[in-house]
Protein backbone atom coordinates (compact mmCIF):
# COMPACT_ATOMS: atom_id res chain seq x y z
CA UNK A 1 0.00 0.00 0.00
CA UNK A 2 1.33 3.44 -0.85
CA UNK A 3 2.29 5.75 2.02
CA UNK A 4 1.22 9.38 1.69
CA UNK A 5 4.15 11.52 0.64
CA UNK A 6 3.40 13.97 3.45
CA UNK A 7 4.09 11.27 6.06
CA UNK A 8 7.76 12.17 6.46
CA UNK A 9 9.67 13.27 9.55
CA UNK A 10 10.71 16.94 9.95
CA UNK A 11 14.37 15.95 9.52
CA UNK A 12 13.88 14.73 5.95
CA UNK A 13 15.32 16.87 3.16
CA UNK A 14 12.37 18.09 1.11
CA UNK A 15 11.40 19.45 -2.27
CA UNK A 16 8.36 19.24 -4.52
CA UNK A 17 7.32 16.29 -6.67
CA UNK A 18 6.38 17.96 -9.97
CA UNK A 19 3.93 15.29 -11.16
CA UNK A 20 1.95 15.11 -7.91
CA UNK A 21 2.63 18.58 -6.46
CA UNK A 22 3.35 16.95 -3.08
CA UNK A 23 6.20 17.37 -0.65
CA UNK A 24 8.88 14.70 -0.97
CA UNK A 25 12.35 14.01 0.39
CA UNK A 26 15.45 14.70 -1.70
CA UNK A 27 17.60 11.93 -0.23
CA UNK A 28 15.72 8.83 -1.28
CA UNK A 29 16.14 5.21 -2.28
CA UNK A 30 14.70 3.31 -5.23
CA UNK A 31 14.03 -0.39 -4.74
CA UNK A 32 13.00 -2.82 -7.45
CA UNK A 33 11.57 -6.33 -7.67
CA UNK A 34 11.84 -7.35 -11.32
CA UNK A 35 10.12 -10.44 -12.68
CA UNK A 36 8.99 -11.86 -15.98
CA UNK A 37 5.32 -11.19 -15.18
CA UNK A 38 5.36 -8.06 -13.03
CA UNK A 39 7.92 -5.45 -12.04
CA UNK A 40 7.49 -3.45 -8.85
CA UNK A 41 9.40 -0.27 -8.11
CA UNK A 42 9.31 1.64 -4.86
CA UNK A 43 10.49 4.98 -3.51
CA UNK A 44 11.73 4.75 0.07
CA UNK A 45 12.83 7.28 2.66
CA UNK A 46 16.17 6.54 4.30
CA UNK A 47 15.96 5.38 7.89
CA UNK A 48 18.59 3.79 10.12
CA UNK A 49 16.24 1.06 11.34
CA UNK A 50 14.04 0.31 8.33
CA UNK A 51 13.55 2.30 5.10
CA UNK A 52 10.05 3.80 4.95
CA UNK A 53 7.88 3.19 1.90
CA UNK A 54 6.79 6.42 0.24
CA UNK A 55 5.43 5.32 -3.13
CA UNK A 56 5.12 2.05 -5.06
CA UNK A 57 4.19 1.25 -8.63
CA UNK A 58 3.59 -2.07 -10.40
CA UNK A 59 4.08 -2.64 -14.13
CA UNK A 60 3.27 -5.54 -16.46
CA UNK A 61 6.74 -6.56 -17.58
CA UNK A 62 5.62 -8.03 -20.91
CA UNK A 63 4.26 -4.64 -22.03
CA UNK A 64 7.78 -3.15 -22.08
CA UNK A 65 10.71 -3.94 -24.32
CA UNK A 66 13.30 -3.30 -21.59
CA UNK A 67 13.53 -2.70 -17.87
CA UNK A 68 14.93 0.75 -18.65
CA UNK A 69 11.55 1.73 -20.15
CA UNK A 70 9.82 0.86 -16.89
CA UNK A 71 12.40 2.77 -14.84
CA UNK A 72 11.96 5.81 -17.10
CA UNK A 73 8.20 5.71 -16.55
CA UNK A 74 8.68 5.44 -12.79
CA UNK A 75 11.21 8.29 -12.60
CA UNK A 76 8.99 10.49 -14.80
CA UNK A 77 6.10 9.84 -12.42
CA UNK A 78 8.24 11.13 -9.56
CA UNK A 79 8.92 14.42 -11.31
CA UNK A 80 12.68 14.88 -10.91
CA UNK A 81 13.50 13.42 -7.51
CA UNK A 82 17.22 13.16 -6.69
CA UNK A 83 18.01 9.50 -5.94
CA UNK A 84 20.68 8.65 -3.38
CA UNK A 85 20.97 4.92 -4.16
CA UNK A 86 19.06 2.06 -5.78
CA UNK A 87 18.94 -1.71 -5.41
CA UNK A 88 17.13 -3.89 -7.93
CA UNK A 89 16.24 -7.52 -7.31
CA UNK A 90 16.01 -9.67 -10.43
CA UNK A 91 15.05 -13.30 -11.02
CA UNK A 92 18.34 -14.79 -12.12
CA UNK A 93 22.06 -14.94 -11.33
CA UNK A 94 24.08 -11.72 -11.13
CA UNK A 95 27.40 -11.83 -12.97
CA UNK A 96 29.61 -8.75 -12.68
CA UNK A 97 26.53 -6.68 -11.77
CA UNK A 98 24.74 -7.69 -14.96
CA UNK A 99 21.79 -10.07 -15.21
CA UNK A 100 19.82 -11.71 -17.98
CA UNK A 101 16.38 -12.57 -16.71
CA UNK A 102 15.12 -16.14 -16.93
CA UNK A 103 11.47 -15.57 -17.89
CA UNK A 104 11.76 -12.48 -20.11
CA UNK A 105 14.36 -11.46 -22.68
CA UNK A 106 15.84 -8.56 -20.72
CA UNK A 107 19.41 -7.75 -19.78
CA UNK A 108 19.81 -5.44 -16.81
CA UNK A 109 23.05 -3.84 -15.61
CA UNK A 110 23.88 -1.76 -12.55
CA UNK A 111 25.96 0.61 -14.67
CA UNK A 112 23.09 1.22 -17.08
CA UNK A 113 20.66 1.93 -14.25
CA UNK A 114 23.17 4.24 -12.57
CA UNK A 115 23.59 6.23 -15.78
CA UNK A 116 19.81 6.50 -16.07
CA UNK A 117 19.62 7.83 -12.51
CA UNK A 118 22.31 10.45 -13.02
CA UNK A 119 25.18 8.53 -11.46
CA UNK A 120 23.46 7.26 -8.31
CA UNK A 121 24.94 4.24 -6.55
CA UNK A 122 23.22 1.08 -7.81
CA UNK A 123 23.45 -2.59 -6.91
CA UNK A 124 21.81 -5.58 -8.58
CA UNK A 125 20.61 -8.44 -6.39
CA UNK A 126 19.24 -11.88 -7.05
CA UNK A 127 15.53 -11.76 -6.11
CA UNK A 128 16.02 -14.09 -3.13
CA UNK A 129 19.08 -12.12 -2.09
CA UNK A 130 16.83 -9.05 -2.02
CA UNK A 131 14.21 -10.85 0.07
CA UNK A 132 16.91 -12.03 2.48
CA UNK A 133 17.92 -8.42 3.14
CA UNK A 134 14.44 -7.89 4.65
CA UNK A 135 14.80 -10.62 7.28
CA UNK A 136 16.53 -8.52 9.98
CA UNK A 137 13.89 -5.74 9.78
CA UNK A 138 10.67 -7.79 9.58
CA UNK A 139 8.36 -7.36 12.56
CA UNK A 140 6.63 -10.18 14.44
CA UNK A 141 3.32 -9.26 12.77
CA UNK A 142 4.90 -9.91 9.36
CA UNK A 143 5.79 -13.50 10.28
CA UNK A 144 3.69 -16.62 10.85
CA UNK A 145 5.30 -19.11 13.22
CA UNK A 146 5.31 -22.74 12.07
CA UNK A 147 7.83 -23.83 14.72
CA UNK A 148 8.93 -21.56 17.54
CA UNK A 149 12.12 -23.51 18.18
CA UNK A 150 14.87 -21.97 20.29
CA UNK A 151 16.27 -19.07 18.25
CA UNK A 152 19.97 -18.36 18.74
CA UNK A 153 20.78 -14.65 18.80
CA UNK A 154 24.19 -15.24 17.28
CA UNK A 155 23.03 -17.85 14.79
CA UNK A 156 22.65 -17.93 11.02
CA UNK A 157 19.39 -17.73 9.08
CA UNK A 158 18.17 -18.84 5.66
CA UNK A 159 15.25 -18.11 3.34
CA UNK A 160 13.45 -20.22 0.74
CA UNK A 161 10.67 -18.82 -1.44
CA UNK A 162 8.26 -20.57 -3.80
CA UNK A 163 6.35 -18.58 -6.39
CA UNK A 164 6.85 -18.38 -10.13
CA UNK A 165 10.09 -20.23 -9.39
CA UNK A 166 11.98 -21.46 -6.33
CA UNK A 167 14.79 -19.50 -4.75
CA UNK A 168 17.03 -19.81 -1.71
CA UNK A 169 19.49 -17.56 0.08
CA UNK A 170 21.70 -17.82 3.15
CA UNK A 171 22.25 -15.29 5.93
CA UNK A 172 25.48 -16.25 7.72
CA UNK A 173 26.24 -14.19 10.82
CA UNK A 174 29.70 -12.63 10.48
CA UNK A 175 31.17 -10.19 13.02
CA UNK A 176 27.78 -9.96 14.71
CA UNK A 177 25.87 -9.02 11.55
CA UNK A 178 23.94 -10.93 8.92
CA UNK A 179 25.53 -11.12 5.49
CA UNK A 180 23.54 -12.34 2.48
CA UNK A 181 24.64 -15.06 0.05
CA UNK A 182 22.54 -15.76 -3.03
CA UNK A 183 22.17 -19.11 -4.78
CA UNK A 184 20.51 -20.83 -7.73
CA UNK A 185 19.42 -23.78 -5.58
CA UNK A 186 15.98 -23.93 -7.17
CA UNK A 187 17.58 -25.53 -10.22
CA UNK A 188 19.31 -28.29 -8.24
CA UNK A 189 18.05 -31.87 -8.38
CA UNK A 190 14.86 -32.87 -6.60
CA UNK A 191 15.62 -35.66 -4.10
CA UNK A 192 12.82 -38.21 -3.70
CA UNK A 193 12.17 -39.47 -0.14
CA UNK A 194 9.24 -41.87 -0.73
CA UNK A 195 8.12 -44.37 -3.34
CA UNK A 196 5.47 -41.91 -4.50
CA UNK A 197 8.13 -39.23 -4.97
CA UNK A 198 10.33 -41.71 -6.84
CA UNK A 199 7.45 -42.21 -9.26
CA UNK A 200 7.20 -38.42 -9.53
CA UNK A 201 10.91 -38.16 -10.39
CA UNK A 202 10.44 -40.73 -13.16
CA UNK A 203 7.44 -38.76 -14.47
CA UNK A 204 9.32 -35.43 -14.43
CA UNK A 205 12.45 -36.94 -15.95
CA UNK A 206 10.42 -38.30 -18.85
CA UNK A 207 8.89 -34.86 -19.44
CA UNK A 208 11.86 -32.56 -18.83
CA UNK A 209 14.98 -34.73 -18.99
CA UNK A 210 15.63 -34.23 -15.27
CA UNK A 211 13.69 -33.44 -12.10
CA UNK A 212 14.68 -30.16 -10.42
CA UNK A 213 13.40 -28.67 -7.17
CA UNK A 214 11.64 -25.95 -9.14
CA UNK A 215 9.72 -28.61 -11.08
CA UNK A 216 8.01 -29.48 -7.78
CA UNK A 217 8.20 -26.58 -5.32
CA UNK A 218 6.82 -23.62 -7.27
CA UNK A 219 3.64 -22.42 -8.97
CA UNK A 220 4.50 -24.35 -12.17
CA UNK A 221 5.50 -27.20 -9.86
CA UNK A 222 1.93 -27.35 -8.54
CA UNK A 223 0.76 -27.74 -12.13
CA UNK A 224 3.27 -30.57 -12.64
CA UNK A 225 1.99 -32.25 -9.47
CA UNK A 226 -1.61 -31.78 -10.62
CA UNK A 227 -0.83 -33.60 -13.87
CA UNK A 228 1.01 -36.36 -11.99
CA UNK A 229 -1.78 -36.98 -9.45
CA UNK A 230 -4.47 -36.96 -12.16
CA UNK A 231 -2.80 -39.45 -14.50
CA UNK A 232 -5.31 -41.97 -15.94
CA UNK A 233 -8.09 -40.37 -13.90
CA UNK A 234 -11.16 -38.33 -14.90
CA UNK A 235 -10.64 -34.70 -15.77
CA UNK A 236 -10.59 -32.35 -12.79
CA UNK A 237 -13.71 -30.17 -12.71
CA UNK A 238 -12.04 -27.80 -10.25
CA UNK A 239 -9.25 -27.00 -12.73
CA UNK A 240 -10.79 -27.08 -16.22
CA UNK A 241 -7.66 -25.70 -17.92
CA UNK A 242 -4.36 -26.34 -16.12
CA UNK A 243 -2.57 -24.15 -18.68
CA UNK A 244 -4.72 -21.09 -17.94
CA UNK A 245 -3.55 -18.24 -15.70
CA UNK A 246 -4.63 -18.82 -12.12
CA UNK A 247 -4.66 -22.63 -12.42
CA UNK A 248 -2.28 -23.03 -9.47
CA UNK A 249 -4.67 -21.05 -7.27
CA UNK A 250 -7.54 -23.25 -8.47
CA UNK A 251 -5.57 -26.35 -7.47
CA UNK A 252 -4.84 -25.07 -3.97
CA UNK A 253 -8.43 -23.87 -3.55
CA UNK A 254 -9.86 -27.26 -4.55
CA UNK A 255 -7.36 -28.98 -2.25
CA UNK A 256 -8.03 -26.84 0.80
CA UNK A 257 -11.83 -27.06 0.60
CA UNK A 258 -11.81 -30.78 -0.23
CA UNK A 259 -13.46 -30.53 -3.66
CA UNK A 260 -10.88 -32.72 -5.41
CA UNK A 261 -8.87 -35.48 -3.67
CA UNK A 262 -6.28 -35.52 -6.45
CA UNK A 263 -5.72 -31.77 -6.07
CA UNK A 264 -5.45 -32.51 -2.36
CA UNK A 265 -2.69 -35.01 -3.04
CA UNK A 266 -0.91 -32.51 -5.30
CA UNK A 267 -0.92 -29.85 -2.56
CA UNK A 268 0.15 -32.39 0.08
CA UNK A 269 3.11 -33.47 -2.08
CA UNK A 270 4.01 -29.81 -2.64
CA UNK A 271 3.89 -29.08 1.10
CA UNK A 272 5.98 -32.12 2.01
CA UNK A 273 8.60 -31.26 -0.62
CA UNK A 274 8.70 -27.66 0.65
CA UNK A 275 9.06 -28.86 4.25
CA UNK A 276 11.85 -31.26 3.31
CA UNK A 277 13.74 -28.60 1.38
CA UNK A 278 13.28 -26.01 4.15
CA UNK A 279 14.87 -28.52 6.51
CA UNK A 280 17.69 -29.26 4.06
CA UNK A 281 18.33 -25.53 3.71
CA UNK A 282 18.39 -25.13 7.49
CA UNK A 283 20.98 -27.86 7.75
CA UNK A 284 23.13 -26.48 4.94
CA UNK A 285 23.20 -23.04 6.56
CA UNK A 286 23.02 -24.18 10.22
CA UNK A 287 20.12 -21.74 10.47
CA UNK A 288 19.75 -21.64 14.24
CA UNK A 289 18.33 -18.10 14.02
CA UNK A 290 15.54 -19.36 11.77
CA UNK A 291 14.46 -20.65 8.41
CA UNK A 292 12.08 -18.27 6.61
CA UNK A 293 9.64 -19.36 3.91
CA UNK A 294 8.74 -16.56 1.51
CA UNK A 295 7.00 -16.24 -1.83
CA UNK A 296 3.37 -15.94 -2.80
CA UNK A 297 2.24 -19.54 -2.24
CA UNK A 298 3.06 -20.31 1.41
CA UNK A 299 0.82 -17.63 3.01
CA UNK A 300 -2.12 -18.90 0.93
CA UNK A 301 -1.72 -22.56 1.95
CA UNK A 302 -0.93 -22.26 5.66
CA UNK A 303 -3.25 -25.18 6.61
CA UNK A 304 -1.12 -27.47 4.43
CA UNK A 305 1.99 -26.29 6.29
CA UNK A 306 0.50 -27.14 9.68
CA UNK A 307 0.11 -30.84 8.87
CA UNK A 308 2.09 -33.66 10.48
CA UNK A 309 3.44 -34.58 7.03
CA UNK A 310 4.97 -31.13 6.51
CA UNK A 311 6.40 -31.10 10.03
CA UNK A 312 7.93 -34.55 9.67
CA UNK A 313 9.49 -33.63 6.34
CA UNK A 314 11.16 -30.61 7.98
CA UNK A 315 12.27 -32.44 11.14
CA UNK A 316 13.23 -35.89 9.85
CA UNK A 317 16.96 -35.29 9.40
CA UNK A 318 18.53 -37.99 11.58
CA UNK A 319 20.99 -37.78 13.24
CA UNK A 320 20.23 -34.03 13.41
CA UNK A 321 16.65 -34.32 14.69
CA UNK A 322 17.41 -32.40 17.91
CA UNK A 323 18.99 -29.54 15.97
CA UNK A 324 15.96 -29.37 13.66
CA UNK A 325 13.54 -29.35 16.60
CA UNK A 326 15.32 -26.24 17.97
CA UNK A 327 15.40 -24.44 14.62
CA UNK A 328 12.72 -21.71 14.29
CA UNK A 329 10.57 -21.88 11.16
CA UNK A 330 8.52 -18.97 9.85
CA UNK A 331 6.37 -17.97 6.88
CA UNK A 332 6.90 -14.40 5.66
CA UNK A 333 3.49 -12.69 5.44
CA UNK A 334 4.73 -9.39 3.99
CA UNK A 335 4.10 -9.68 0.24
CA UNK A 336 6.52 -6.78 -0.34
CA UNK A 337 9.46 -8.44 1.45
CA UNK A 338 11.53 -8.48 -1.75
CA UNK A 339 10.95 -4.78 -2.35
CA UNK A 340 11.62 -3.93 1.30
CA UNK A 341 14.81 -6.00 1.26
CA UNK A 342 16.04 -4.19 -1.84
CA UNK A 343 15.44 -0.89 -0.02
CA UNK A 344 17.47 -2.16 2.96
CA UNK A 345 20.31 -3.06 0.57
CA UNK A 346 20.09 0.36 -1.11
CA UNK A 347 20.21 2.01 2.31
CA UNK A 348 23.41 0.08 3.07
CA UNK A 349 25.26 1.39 0.01
CA UNK A 350 23.93 4.95 0.07
CA UNK A 351 26.54 7.64 0.79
Amino acid sequence: MDVALEQLTPGDKRGTCGRHGLTIIHVVLIAGDVGGTNTRLGLFARDAARPRSVLTREYESQRYATFEEILSAFVADLGGVSVDAAAIGVAGPILQQTARLTNIDWEVSASGISAQLGGSKVILLNDLEAMAWSIPVLSATELHVLQAGVPQRGGNAAVVAAGTGLGEAFLPRIDGRFRVLSSEAGHTDFAARTEREMALVAHLTERFGRASLEHVVSGPGLLNLHLFTHQLRPACEAVPDPAAPGAAAQITGAALDGRCPHCGEALAMFAEALGAEAGNLGLRGTATAGVYIGGGIAPRVLPALHTDAFGRAFLDKAPMDDLMARMPLYVILNSDAGLLGAAVAANAIAP
